[in-house]
Protein backbone atom coordinates (compact mmCIF):
# COMPACT_ATOMS: atom_id res chain seq x y z
CA UNK A 1 0.00 0.00 0.00
CA UNK A 2 2.20 2.53 0.87
CA UNK A 3 4.49 1.89 -2.88
CA UNK A 4 1.41 2.65 -4.53
CA UNK A 5 0.80 5.37 -2.60
CA UNK A 6 4.04 6.90 -2.64
CA UNK A 7 3.44 6.71 -6.57
CA UNK A 8 0.55 8.55 -6.44
CA UNK A 9 2.14 11.58 -4.73
CA UNK A 10 4.95 11.71 -6.83
CA UNK A 11 2.77 11.37 -10.48
CA UNK A 12 0.41 14.29 -9.52
CA UNK A 13 3.21 16.39 -8.30
CA UNK A 14 4.73 15.51 -11.45
CA UNK A 15 1.71 17.07 -12.99
CA UNK A 16 1.63 20.32 -11.33
CA UNK A 17 -0.25 19.33 -7.58
CA UNK A 18 0.47 21.72 -5.10
CA UNK A 19 -0.76 19.64 -2.56
CA UNK A 20 -1.83 15.54 -2.76
CA UNK A 21 -3.58 13.43 -0.50
CA UNK A 22 -3.85 9.24 -1.21
CA UNK A 23 -5.90 7.04 0.47
CA UNK A 24 -5.50 3.17 -0.60
CA UNK A 25 -8.28 1.27 0.76
CA UNK A 26 -8.83 -2.42 0.92
CA UNK A 27 -12.26 -3.51 2.03
CA UNK A 28 -13.54 -6.97 2.87
CA UNK A 29 -17.39 -7.53 3.85
CA UNK A 30 -19.36 -10.31 4.71
CA UNK A 31 -22.97 -10.77 4.58
CA UNK A 32 -25.28 -13.17 6.05
CA UNK A 33 -28.96 -13.67 6.07
CA UNK A 34 -31.58 -16.17 7.63
CA UNK A 35 -35.12 -15.54 6.16
CA UNK A 36 -38.35 -17.72 7.29
CA UNK A 37 -35.61 -20.40 8.38
CA UNK A 38 -34.29 -20.61 5.42
CA UNK A 39 -30.33 -19.36 4.59
CA UNK A 40 -31.03 -16.24 1.96
CA UNK A 41 -27.84 -15.44 1.43
CA UNK A 42 -24.54 -15.64 2.44
CA UNK A 43 -22.68 -13.31 0.57
CA UNK A 44 -18.99 -12.20 0.72
CA UNK A 45 -16.79 -9.34 -1.18
CA UNK A 46 -13.35 -7.98 -1.44
CA UNK A 47 -12.94 -3.96 -3.05
CA UNK A 48 -9.29 -2.33 -3.26
CA UNK A 49 -8.38 0.79 -5.31
CA UNK A 50 -6.85 4.32 -5.02
CA UNK A 51 -8.36 7.52 -4.65
CA UNK A 52 -5.80 10.83 -5.54
CA UNK A 53 -7.68 14.29 -4.41
CA UNK A 54 -5.36 17.00 -5.18
CA UNK A 55 -5.27 21.15 -5.02
CA UNK A 56 -4.18 22.58 -8.30
CA UNK A 57 -4.14 26.28 -8.88
CA UNK A 58 -6.26 27.04 -6.06
CA UNK A 59 -8.87 24.12 -6.75
CA UNK A 60 -9.88 20.54 -5.95
CA UNK A 61 -9.58 17.79 -8.06
CA UNK A 62 -10.42 13.94 -7.64
CA UNK A 63 -9.63 11.20 -9.44
CA UNK A 64 -9.52 7.00 -8.55
CA UNK A 65 -9.06 3.83 -9.78
CA UNK A 66 -9.14 0.41 -9.36
CA UNK A 67 -6.19 -0.40 -11.22
CA UNK A 68 -3.07 -0.59 -8.89
CA UNK A 69 -0.80 -0.83 -11.60
CA UNK A 70 1.73 1.98 -12.09
CA UNK A 71 0.27 3.06 -15.20
CA UNK A 72 -3.62 3.28 -13.82
CA UNK A 73 -2.29 4.74 -10.83
CA UNK A 74 -0.52 7.76 -12.93
CA UNK A 75 -3.26 7.72 -14.77
CA UNK A 76 -5.10 8.65 -12.22
CA UNK A 77 -3.13 11.00 -10.64
CA UNK A 78 -2.94 13.19 -13.74
CA UNK A 79 -5.74 13.18 -13.73
CA UNK A 80 -7.16 14.29 -11.10
CA UNK A 81 -4.58 17.10 -11.11
CA UNK A 82 -6.44 18.09 -15.04
CA UNK A 83 -9.77 17.95 -12.73
CA UNK A 84 -8.19 20.77 -10.49
CA UNK A 85 -7.55 23.19 -13.41
CA UNK A 86 -10.82 22.93 -15.00
CA UNK A 87 -12.33 23.20 -10.99
CA UNK A 88 -10.00 26.39 -11.07
CA UNK A 89 -11.75 28.41 -14.06
CA UNK A 90 -14.89 28.78 -12.66
CA UNK A 91 -13.73 28.78 -8.52
CA UNK A 92 -14.30 32.37 -7.09
CA UNK A 93 -11.86 31.94 -4.52
CA UNK A 94 -8.74 29.48 -3.66
CA UNK A 95 -8.86 26.49 -1.43
CA UNK A 96 -7.77 27.63 1.97
CA UNK A 97 -6.74 24.75 4.41
CA UNK A 98 -6.52 25.10 8.16
CA UNK A 99 -2.88 24.00 9.75
CA UNK A 100 -2.60 20.64 10.32
CA UNK A 101 0.47 18.67 11.60
CA UNK A 102 1.46 15.85 9.25
CA UNK A 103 0.75 12.27 11.48
CA UNK A 104 2.44 9.34 10.78
CA UNK A 105 1.04 6.51 12.78
CA UNK A 106 -0.95 3.09 12.87
CA UNK A 107 -4.57 2.82 14.44
CA UNK A 108 -6.47 -0.75 14.45
CA UNK A 109 -9.64 -1.22 15.74
CA UNK A 110 -9.79 -3.46 19.71
CA UNK A 111 -11.12 -6.67 18.66
CA UNK A 112 -10.85 -9.72 21.22
CA UNK A 113 -11.97 -12.31 18.66
CA UNK A 114 -11.61 -11.30 14.88
CA UNK A 115 -15.23 -12.01 13.01
CA UNK A 116 -14.08 -13.10 9.86
CA UNK A 117 -12.03 -16.55 11.80
CA UNK A 118 -15.31 -17.36 13.14
CA UNK A 119 -16.64 -20.39 10.73
CA UNK A 120 -19.95 -19.74 8.69
CA UNK A 121 -20.97 -23.08 10.34
CA UNK A 122 -21.05 -20.91 13.70
CA UNK A 123 -22.57 -17.87 11.94
CA UNK A 124 -25.47 -19.77 10.39
CA UNK A 125 -25.93 -21.79 13.20
CA UNK A 126 -26.77 -18.77 15.81
CA UNK A 127 -28.82 -17.16 13.08
CA UNK A 128 -30.85 -20.53 12.72
CA UNK A 129 -31.27 -20.74 16.42
CA UNK A 130 -32.50 -17.22 16.17
CA UNK A 131 -34.56 -18.08 13.86
CA UNK A 132 -36.37 -21.12 15.56
CA UNK A 133 -36.87 -18.62 18.48
CA UNK A 134 -38.84 -16.25 16.02
CA UNK A 135 -41.30 -19.01 14.82
CA UNK A 136 -42.20 -20.21 18.52
CA UNK A 137 -44.87 -16.89 18.20
CA UNK A 138 -47.10 -18.38 15.35
CA UNK A 139 -48.27 -14.93 14.95
CA UNK A 140 -44.51 -13.96 13.60
CA UNK A 141 -45.19 -14.89 9.45
CA UNK A 142 -41.80 -13.31 8.54
CA UNK A 143 -38.80 -13.99 10.33
CA UNK A 144 -35.36 -12.26 9.66
CA UNK A 145 -32.16 -12.17 10.93
CA UNK A 146 -28.93 -11.09 9.41
CA UNK A 147 -25.10 -10.52 10.65
CA UNK A 148 -22.48 -8.50 8.46
CA UNK A 149 -18.75 -8.42 9.11
CA UNK A 150 -16.51 -5.52 7.61
CA UNK A 151 -13.05 -5.35 7.64
CA UNK A 152 -11.31 -1.82 6.02
CA UNK A 153 -7.50 -1.62 5.55
CA UNK A 154 -6.35 1.90 4.41
CA UNK A 155 -3.07 3.76 3.50
CA UNK A 156 -3.42 7.24 4.24
CA UNK A 157 -0.46 9.86 2.28
CA UNK A 158 0.33 13.13 2.00
CA UNK A 159 2.62 15.26 -0.30
CA UNK A 160 3.50 17.17 2.53
CA UNK A 161 5.19 14.06 5.07
CA UNK A 162 1.56 12.42 6.64
CA UNK A 163 2.20 8.92 6.66
CA UNK A 164 -1.10 6.29 8.16
CA UNK A 165 -1.98 3.34 8.24
CA UNK A 166 -5.39 2.45 9.69
CA UNK A 167 -7.28 -1.04 10.26
CA UNK A 168 -10.94 -1.05 10.92
CA UNK A 169 -13.24 -3.75 12.57
CA UNK A 170 -16.97 -4.05 12.58
CA UNK A 171 -19.42 -6.51 13.58
CA UNK A 172 -23.06 -6.32 13.40
CA UNK A 173 -26.26 -8.38 13.91
CA UNK A 174 -30.51 -8.07 14.39
CA UNK A 175 -33.70 -9.32 13.86
CA UNK A 176 -36.44 -8.53 12.51
CA UNK A 177 -40.17 -10.05 13.37
CA UNK A 178 -43.39 -9.21 11.86
CA UNK A 179 -46.47 -10.41 12.91
CA UNK A 180 -49.93 -9.91 11.06
CA UNK A 181 -53.68 -10.59 11.50
CA UNK A 182 -56.53 -9.82 9.06
CA UNK A 183 -56.30 -6.05 9.27
CA UNK A 184 -52.64 -5.16 10.33
CA UNK A 185 -49.39 -5.36 10.39
CA UNK A 186 -46.75 -4.52 12.81
CA UNK A 187 -42.76 -5.27 13.35
CA UNK A 188 -40.75 -5.29 16.17
CA UNK A 189 -36.74 -5.16 15.33
CA UNK A 190 -33.80 -6.10 18.24
CA UNK A 191 -31.37 -4.86 19.11
CA UNK A 192 -32.19 -1.62 16.66
CA UNK A 193 -34.05 -1.07 13.64
CA UNK A 194 -33.60 -1.36 9.97
CA UNK A 195 -31.79 -4.56 9.83
CA UNK A 196 -29.09 -4.57 12.58
CA UNK A 197 -26.85 -2.90 15.05
CA UNK A 198 -23.47 -2.53 14.54
CA UNK A 199 -20.00 -1.69 16.41
CA UNK A 200 -16.27 -1.25 15.77
CA UNK A 201 -15.69 -4.53 17.60
CA UNK A 202 -15.50 -8.10 17.12
CA UNK A 203 -17.48 -11.06 17.51
CA UNK A 204 -17.48 -10.33 21.10
CA UNK A 205 -20.11 -7.86 20.16
CA UNK A 206 -22.35 -10.26 18.58
CA UNK A 207 -22.21 -12.79 21.55
CA UNK A 208 -23.29 -9.29 23.77
CA UNK A 209 -26.27 -8.61 21.72
CA UNK A 210 -27.50 -12.46 22.62
CA UNK A 211 -29.92 -12.80 19.68
CA UNK A 212 -31.20 -15.80 20.01
CA UNK A 213 -31.63 -15.31 23.80
CA UNK A 214 -34.23 -12.13 22.87
CA UNK A 215 -35.65 -13.76 19.68
CA UNK A 216 -38.64 -14.73 21.52
CA UNK A 217 -39.45 -12.08 23.77
CA UNK A 218 -39.29 -9.38 20.31
CA UNK A 219 -41.72 -11.52 18.54
CA UNK A 220 -43.79 -11.89 21.50
CA UNK A 221 -43.82 -7.92 21.30
CA UNK A 222 -44.97 -8.07 17.59
CA UNK A 223 -47.78 -9.99 17.93
CA UNK A 224 -48.87 -8.30 21.22
CA UNK A 225 -48.87 -4.95 18.88
CA UNK A 226 -51.44 -6.50 16.94
CA UNK A 227 -54.53 -6.43 19.23
CA UNK A 228 -52.70 -3.11 21.28
CA UNK A 229 -54.78 0.12 21.56
CA UNK A 230 -53.81 2.63 19.16
CA UNK A 231 -51.73 5.30 20.67
CA UNK A 232 -52.96 8.34 22.79
CA UNK A 233 -53.31 11.90 21.33
CA UNK A 234 -52.64 15.12 22.58
CA UNK A 235 -49.58 17.09 23.86
CA UNK A 236 -48.03 14.62 26.54
CA UNK A 237 -44.92 14.14 28.20
CA UNK A 238 -42.93 11.66 26.02
CA UNK A 239 -39.93 9.32 27.29
CA UNK A 240 -37.77 7.83 24.54
CA UNK A 241 -35.71 4.94 25.14
CA UNK A 242 -31.94 4.64 23.76
CA UNK A 243 -32.45 3.54 20.46
CA UNK A 244 -34.95 6.57 19.48
CA UNK A 245 -33.05 8.85 21.07
CA UNK A 246 -29.97 8.24 19.06
CA UNK A 247 -31.95 8.36 16.03
CA UNK A 248 -33.69 11.90 17.57
CA UNK A 249 -29.87 12.25 17.99
CA UNK A 250 -28.84 11.81 14.66
CA UNK A 251 -31.73 14.21 12.22
CA UNK A 252 -32.14 17.04 14.70
CA UNK A 253 -27.98 17.54 15.74
CA UNK A 254 -25.76 15.37 13.36
CA UNK A 255 -26.97 16.65 10.33
CA UNK A 256 -27.21 19.98 11.18
CA UNK A 257 -23.95 20.34 13.14
CA UNK A 258 -22.43 19.58 9.34
CA UNK A 259 -20.70 22.18 8.85
CA UNK A 260 -20.60 22.17 5.11
CA UNK A 261 -24.55 21.91 5.35
CA UNK A 262 -24.49 25.21 6.92
CA UNK A 263 -21.91 27.25 4.11
CA UNK A 264 -24.03 25.80 1.54
CA UNK A 265 -21.08 23.34 -0.14
CA UNK A 266 -23.65 20.13 0.02
CA UNK A 267 -27.25 20.50 0.53
CA UNK A 268 -27.97 16.61 -0.81
CA UNK A 269 -30.50 14.16 1.00
CA UNK A 270 -30.25 16.20 4.69
CA UNK A 271 -30.66 19.30 3.11
CA UNK A 272 -29.26 22.42 5.05
CA UNK A 273 -29.32 23.55 8.90
CA UNK A 274 -30.68 26.25 10.81
CA UNK A 275 -27.61 26.36 12.83
CA UNK A 276 -26.01 29.16 11.16
CA UNK A 277 -22.48 30.86 12.19
CA UNK A 278 -24.39 34.01 13.72
CA UNK A 279 -25.65 31.68 16.79
CA UNK A 280 -22.82 29.64 17.66
CA UNK A 281 -21.98 30.05 21.45
CA UNK A 282 -24.72 32.10 22.08
CA UNK A 283 -28.14 30.00 20.74
CA UNK A 284 -30.22 27.91 23.30
CA UNK A 285 -30.33 24.76 21.16
CA UNK A 286 -31.99 22.75 23.98
CA UNK A 287 -32.29 22.89 28.18
CA UNK A 288 -29.41 22.20 30.76
CA UNK A 289 -30.00 18.77 30.94
CA UNK A 290 -28.89 18.66 27.51
CA UNK A 291 -24.77 17.63 26.06
CA UNK A 292 -24.24 16.72 22.87
CA UNK A 293 -20.43 15.99 21.97
CA UNK A 294 -19.00 14.24 18.34
CA UNK A 295 -15.96 12.10 19.52
CA UNK A 296 -14.22 10.26 17.43
CA UNK A 297 -12.12 7.94 20.32
CA UNK A 298 -14.96 6.74 21.88
CA UNK A 299 -15.42 2.71 22.61
CA UNK A 300 -17.09 0.52 20.01
CA UNK A 301 -18.01 4.12 17.94
CA UNK A 302 -18.81 3.27 13.97
CA UNK A 303 -17.35 7.12 14.01
CA UNK A 304 -14.55 5.49 16.25
CA UNK A 305 -10.61 5.62 14.18
CA UNK A 306 -7.15 6.78 15.05
CA UNK A 307 -7.28 9.46 12.19
CA UNK A 308 -10.09 10.76 9.39
CA UNK A 309 -9.39 10.56 5.67
CA UNK A 310 -8.12 14.35 5.58
CA UNK A 311 -4.91 12.95 8.51
CA UNK A 312 -6.72 15.22 11.45
CA UNK A 313 -6.06 13.13 14.44
CA UNK A 314 -9.11 11.54 16.51
CA UNK A 315 -10.94 14.29 18.93
CA UNK A 316 -13.62 14.97 21.39
CA UNK A 317 -15.53 17.84 20.39
CA UNK A 318 -18.52 19.76 22.18
CA UNK A 319 -21.69 20.21 20.09
CA UNK A 320 -23.49 21.59 22.61
CA UNK A 321 -22.88 22.42 26.01
CA UNK A 322 -25.53 22.07 28.81
CA UNK A 323 -28.25 23.58 25.82
CA UNK A 324 -26.20 26.49 24.19
CA UNK A 325 -25.30 25.86 20.82
CA UNK A 326 -20.74 25.77 20.78
CA UNK A 327 -19.73 23.55 18.01
CA UNK A 328 -19.71 22.42 14.08
CA UNK A 329 -18.14 18.86 12.76
CA UNK A 330 -15.45 20.37 10.06
CA UNK A 331 -13.36 19.90 7.25
CA UNK A 332 -9.09 21.18 6.97
CA UNK A 333 -11.28 24.00 4.31
CA UNK A 334 -14.74 24.85 6.18
CA UNK A 335 -12.23 25.15 9.46
CA UNK A 336 -10.52 27.84 8.08
CA UNK A 337 -13.41 29.87 7.43
CA UNK A 338 -14.29 29.89 10.66
CA UNK A 339 -10.55 30.61 11.72
CA UNK A 340 -10.70 27.57 13.50
CA UNK A 341 -8.89 23.93 13.16
CA UNK A 342 -10.52 20.80 11.71
CA UNK A 343 -11.56 18.48 14.39
CA UNK A 344 -11.40 15.77 12.41
CA UNK A 345 -15.04 14.55 11.06
CA UNK A 346 -13.54 13.89 7.37
CA UNK A 347 -14.59 10.55 5.95
CA UNK A 348 -14.90 8.54 2.62
CA UNK A 349 -16.92 5.80 1.92
CA UNK A 350 -14.27 3.38 0.23
CA UNK A 351 -11.91 4.80 -1.94
CA UNK A 352 -13.61 5.78 -5.02
CA UNK A 353 -15.06 9.08 -3.34
CA UNK A 354 -14.09 12.11 -1.74
CA UNK A 355 -13.68 12.39 1.67
CA UNK A 356 -17.45 14.70 3.37
CA UNK A 357 -17.82 15.96 6.60
CA UNK A 358 -19.78 13.00 8.55
CA UNK A 359 -20.64 12.23 11.83
CA UNK A 360 -18.03 10.30 13.77
CA UNK A 361 -19.86 9.08 17.23
CA UNK A 362 -22.43 12.09 18.39
CA UNK A 363 -24.41 11.37 21.41
CA UNK A 364 -26.23 12.67 23.75
CA UNK A 365 -23.79 12.42 26.72
CA UNK A 366 -25.21 10.93 30.15
CA UNK A 367 -27.44 12.53 33.12
CA UNK A 368 -28.18 11.60 36.29
CA UNK A 369 -31.27 10.08 35.79
CA UNK A 370 -33.19 6.83 35.37
CA UNK A 371 -35.85 5.16 33.18
CA UNK A 372 -37.40 4.25 36.90
CA UNK A 373 -37.35 7.75 37.62
CA UNK A 374 -38.50 9.21 34.59
CA UNK A 375 -41.71 7.08 34.75
CA UNK A 376 -42.34 7.49 37.84
CA UNK A 377 -42.53 11.38 37.85
CA UNK A 378 -44.57 11.49 34.90
CA UNK A 379 -48.44 12.03 35.14
CA UNK A 380 -49.76 11.07 31.21
CA UNK A 381 -47.31 10.49 28.64
CA UNK A 382 -45.30 7.51 26.71
CA UNK A 383 -42.85 5.31 26.90
CA UNK A 384 -41.65 5.06 23.15
CA UNK A 385 -39.36 2.44 21.92
CA UNK A 386 -37.14 2.11 18.72
CA UNK A 387 -37.38 3.77 15.53
CA UNK A 388 -40.11 3.20 12.76
CA UNK A 389 -40.56 6.31 10.78
CA UNK A 390 -38.68 9.99 10.00
CA UNK A 391 -39.09 12.94 8.66
CA UNK A 392 -37.46 16.28 8.90
CA UNK A 393 -37.18 19.24 7.21
CA UNK A 394 -34.39 20.54 4.88
CA UNK A 395 -33.17 22.91 7.84
CA UNK A 396 -33.49 20.30 10.03
CA UNK A 397 -36.09 21.99 12.33
CA UNK A 398 -39.95 20.65 11.95
CA UNK A 399 -39.73 16.75 12.04
CA UNK A 400 -42.10 13.51 12.93
CA UNK A 401 -40.75 9.92 13.91
CA UNK A 402 -42.78 6.98 14.55
CA UNK A 403 -41.86 4.15 16.70
CA UNK A 404 -42.84 0.32 16.79
CA UNK A 405 -43.33 0.22 20.33
CA UNK A 406 -45.07 2.58 22.69
CA UNK A 407 -46.42 2.38 26.62
CA UNK A 408 -48.91 4.51 28.17
CA UNK A 409 -47.88 6.08 31.21
CA UNK A 410 -50.59 6.63 34.14
CA UNK A 411 -49.79 8.60 37.39
CA UNK A 412 -46.47 7.62 37.66
CA UNK A 413 -46.82 3.78 36.31
CA UNK A 414 -46.47 2.34 33.07
CA UNK A 415 -49.81 1.21 32.01
CA UNK A 416 -50.65 -0.47 28.67
CA UNK A 417 -49.16 -1.35 25.39
CA UNK A 418 -49.89 0.62 22.71
CA UNK A 419 -49.31 0.94 18.50
CA UNK A 420 -48.64 2.95 15.73
CA UNK A 421 -47.01 6.15 18.10
CA UNK A 422 -45.69 9.32 16.43
CA UNK A 423 -44.18 12.43 18.03
CA UNK A 424 -43.92 15.93 16.14
CA UNK A 425 -41.84 18.95 17.31
CA UNK A 426 -39.14 21.89 16.14
CA UNK A 427 -35.86 20.99 17.20
CA UNK A 428 -34.69 24.06 19.94
CA UNK A 429 -38.53 23.49 21.61
CA UNK A 430 -38.23 19.74 21.62
CA UNK A 431 -34.73 19.73 23.14
CA UNK A 432 -35.67 22.58 25.55
CA UNK A 433 -38.41 20.78 26.95
CA UNK A 434 -36.02 17.64 27.96
CA UNK A 435 -35.95 17.70 31.92
CA UNK A 436 -33.85 14.27 32.45
CA UNK A 437 -31.35 12.26 31.21
CA UNK A 438 -31.04 8.67 32.04
CA UNK A 439 -27.02 8.40 33.37
CA UNK A 440 -23.68 6.17 32.28
CA UNK A 441 -25.41 2.76 33.57
CA UNK A 442 -28.33 3.12 31.17
CA UNK A 443 -26.26 4.82 28.25
CA UNK A 444 -25.03 2.91 25.73
CA UNK A 445 -23.40 2.99 22.00
CA UNK A 446 -25.93 2.55 19.02
CA UNK A 447 -24.14 2.17 15.16
CA UNK A 448 -26.44 3.47 12.51
CA UNK A 449 -25.29 1.61 9.39
CA UNK A 450 -27.49 3.87 6.33
CA UNK A 451 -26.57 7.15 6.30
CA UNK A 452 -26.95 8.60 3.05
CA UNK A 453 -24.63 12.14 1.76
CA UNK A 454 -23.44 13.22 -1.27
CA UNK A 455 -24.30 12.84 -5.10
CA UNK A 456 -23.13 10.19 -5.92
CA UNK A 457 -24.15 8.62 -2.74
CA UNK A 458 -21.81 7.78 0.19
CA UNK A 459 -23.15 5.46 2.51
CA UNK A 460 -21.78 6.01 6.03
CA UNK A 461 -21.59 4.18 9.11
CA UNK A 462 -21.44 6.20 12.12
CA UNK A 463 -22.07 5.99 16.08
CA UNK A 464 -24.18 7.67 18.63
CA UNK A 465 -24.48 7.23 22.22
CA UNK A 466 -27.67 7.56 23.74
CA UNK A 467 -29.60 6.65 26.53
CA UNK A 468 -33.51 7.11 27.92
CA UNK A 469 -34.91 10.81 28.29
CA UNK A 470 -37.61 12.70 28.98
CA UNK A 471 -39.63 15.87 27.37
CA UNK A 472 -42.45 17.21 28.47
CA UNK A 473 -45.68 19.35 26.31
CA UNK A 474 -45.10 17.28 22.89
CA UNK A 475 -47.37 16.38 20.43
CA UNK A 476 -48.01 12.65 20.16
CA UNK A 477 -51.09 10.99 18.00
CA UNK A 478 -51.58 7.57 16.07
CA UNK A 479 -50.46 7.20 12.59
CA UNK A 480 -53.64 6.66 10.00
Amino acid sequence: MRDLAERALDAAVAAGAEYVECRVVDRSVQHLVVKNGVVAAIESSDDEGIGVRVIADGAWGFAATSGLDGESIDDAARLAVRIARASARVQTEPVRLSPLEPAIGNYRTPVLKDPFAVSLEDKLDLLLRTDAALARVPEVRVRECSLEFDREHRFFATSDGARIEQTIVESGGGLDATATSDDDVQTRSYPNSFGRHQLCAGWEAIESFDLAGNAERIAAEAAALLTADRCPEGVMTVILDGTQAAMQVHESCGHPTELDRVLGTEAAFAGTSFLTPDLLGNFRYGSEFVTMTADSTRENGLGTFGWDDEGVPARRTVLVDRGIFTGYMTSRETAAALGQESNGTMRADGWSRIPLIRMTNVSLEPGDSSLEEMIAGTERGVLLETNRSWSIDDRRLNFQFGTQNGWEIVDGERRRLVRNALYAGRTPEFWGSCDAVAGPGEWAMWGVVNCGKGQPLQSMHVGHGAAPCRFRNVNVRPAL
